[in-house]
């Protein structure tokens, strides 16, 4: 099955200014997701999907393909992943004639990852052929049950239904592991994708845990990457 990996950076962030080519740790953020996927055997070619002409330079020079430029209406705030991935097989299949068999989403807002894991994921999503895609995940410390929510000055659970009093006060261990998406990798398949109406993930969306990994939608959670990468290296 022929795998793209598909890291889409586009130049708009309001989180953390200009934040797919900041530098971290003496490197620009998308070079990390660009070298560990060039590491990775399971990919046939690494490619970023971005509208910046600064962002193609970044990323030829670290060795990815960028074989194109994303179009402006898919680089906005309110852009869908379906967006741009739709607009990458268009251009496949307009410009080369065929198509990947399974897409790699690489963001760069998760930048460290371990070459290995993303082969086992890749591994893993060949051997279902079922499933329409392949979501990483890390567990949470804590279930959604033990969250509330202020109703004007009050605060409530967010499962109401739940018959116990005060569910929400119960010890996690009762309540089944919660895991939170994180963008280590996620893989979609096209068939499924051109043949929905919607979406790319589907009802078959295979699991894959991965170590707890920092994702960067903040200045506080990249200021917070770089101290844990200076504690390493130093």
């Amino acid at each position: 099955m022929k795998t793209y990996a598909l890291i889409p950076a586009r130049a708009g962030s309001k989180g953390v200014k200009n934040k797919n080519v900041r530098e971290l740790q003496g490197q620009p953020l998308i070079a990390y997701s660009i070298k560990a996927a060039l590491q990775c055997s399971q990919f046939d070619r690494v490619i970023v999907t971005t509208d910046s002409e600064d962002i193609v330079e970044i990323s030829r020079h670290y060795g990815a393909e960028v074989p194109f430029l994303r179009p402006a209406e898919f680089a906005q705030d309110a852009s869908s992943d379906r967006d741009y991935i739709r607009h990458a097989l268009d251009w496949f299949s307009l410009h080369e004639g065929s198509e990947p068999d399974l897409i790699a989403l690489l963001r760069p807002t998760t930048p460290m990852r371990d070459p290995l894991l993303l082969e086992t994921a890749v591994l893993k999503i060949k051997q279902y052929d079922e499933a329409t895609s392949l979501r990483s995940v890390q567990a949470l410390p804590e279930p959604p049950q033990k969250m509330l929510q202020l109703q004007g000055e009050w605060l409530a659970g967010f499962f109401p239904d739940d018959p116990r009093n005060e569910y929400f006060n119960l010890p996690r261990q009762l309540f089944p592991t919660a895991y939170q998406p994180n963008g280590y990798i996620d893989i979609v398949k096209p068939s499924y994708l051109k043949s929905a109406s919607n979406g790319i993930f589907g009802a078959k969306m295979l699991g894959f845990e991965t170590p707890c990994s920092v994702e960067i939608d903040t200045q506080e959670e990249f200021d917070y990457l770089a101290y844990l990468m200076s504690k390493k290296n130093g």
